[in-house]
């Protein structure tokens, strides 16, 4: 009954009654399309076709499709290295993306970056990163250039549910407090950090979100499954950064189908197998989003099907691309080390550094 609430009042919220049919089905779309790359970037590391790392994010798409249909031309975003559905969704394209898996230097990254390092600042989207939390203090430091600079926008800054006991993070949440940035801390709570569950890592029963009381920081908790209540909630705190530069922390409940990455060969031992069913079977974000839009009347289980498809082909055109590409120049493992040193710089004749982007 409380689960119905929520949906009622998140309904109504101002910024879902201004969501249309198209945006509705786009949200769908973009869900769809997240989980069927994610699907056969399985398939093609069990061939062997992918190596390294590879964390998927299947089961949790909706967190990352939420929050980019709210972003602004002024916003940014950064995330940690279960970053494909991010990078999809703020609208890189398959390709790019598949030939980073492979390696190939059509890839986003030039074939040296791999599936933690997805990356796209041309859609203010800054990755993609392998350290624990590593990211934490890169989102700090996005939301006071936009303070700095005036720069109207908000920072989002995901993180997995494993970040929090990394000291960075606490670090990163009292600064953000004390200077009043427009940043929005995003925990993706998967409920597993790798193979530990909550309960076992965390000394705060119930709320991850609950950290955020020791920084006088406004927090929340968040039904990941929700598509309604997550872009209600996101909202809110994305024009409180925005318009008031105040911080925020939202955790939002989720969960992985998959392990922490390929390599977690153990995943159906520290969880069962029955729990892993009973959440694709009752709370499955892009199933739950379906049916609501069903009941809504804004699609056919044609239109779906149509979807599905067209997901599926676009994923199957990105791994032909992906195979037919060439492979990186030895010689350009030298490249894209410092940016100063790229475009020859006077900075670069002298031997001094300096990261900048010509936007933030």
């Amino acid at each position: 009954m409380t689960a119905q609430k929520n949906l009622a009042s998140s309904i109504e919220d101002p910024i879902n009654n201004v969501f249309t049919s198209e945006q509705k089905i786009a949200a769908l779309r973009d869900m769809l399309r997240i989980r069927r790359f994610e699907q056969q970037s399985f398939k093609l590391y069990q061939q062997e076709k992918i190596g390294g790392f590879l964390h998927l994010y299947v089961g949790q798409e909706s967190v990352a499709v939420a929050a980019v249909g709210l972003m602004s031309g002024a916003d940014e975003m950064i995330t940690a290295y279960r970053d494909h559905g991010h990078a999809l969704a703020v609208g890189m394209s398959m390709e790019e993306c598949m030939a980073e898996l492979f390696g190939k230097a059509t890839g986003c990254s030039k074939g040296k970056g791999g599936s933690m390092h997805f990356f796209a600042p041309d859609k203010h989207y800054w990755g993609g990163h392998g350290i624990v939390a590593g990211q934490v203090p890169l989102g700090l430091g996005l939301a006071f250039a936009l303070k700095y600079k005036k720069i109207p926008g908000c920072a989002l800054c995901f993180l997995g549910d494993g970040a929090v006991n990394q000291g960075v993070f606490s670090e990163s949440l009292n600064l953000a407090s004390l200077w009043d940035l427009p940043l929005v801390f995003i925990i993706e709570n998967n409920g597993y950090s790798m193979g530990t569950s909550l309960e076992r890592s965390s000394s705060i029963e119930g709320s991850l979100a609950e950290r955020a009381v020791g920084f006088k920081m406004e927090r929340e908790k968040i039904n990941g499954n929700n598509f309604y209540e997550l872009r209600a909630k996101l909202h809110n705190v994305m024009e409180r950064a925005r318009h008031q530069c105040k911080p925020s922390l939202l955790e939002i409940t989720t969960y992985r189908y998959y392990g922490h990455s390929i390599a977690d060969a153990n995943h159906k031992k520290y969880r069962s197998a029955e729990e892993i069913h009973e959440y694709q079977k009752n709370h499955d974000p892009i199933m739950l989003w379906e049916e609501q839009l069903l009941k809504e009347g804004v699609i056919t289980p044609s239109t779906m099907e149509s979807l599905d498809q067209a997901a599926k082909e676009e994923v199957a055109a990105a791994i032909l691309f992906a195979e037919a590409s060439p492979w990186p120049e030895p010689a350009s493992i030298f490249s894209d080390i410092y940016s100063e040193v790229d475009v020859g710089s006077d900075a670069a004749k002298r031997g001094t550094y300096f990261f900048s982007d010509t936007r933030l």
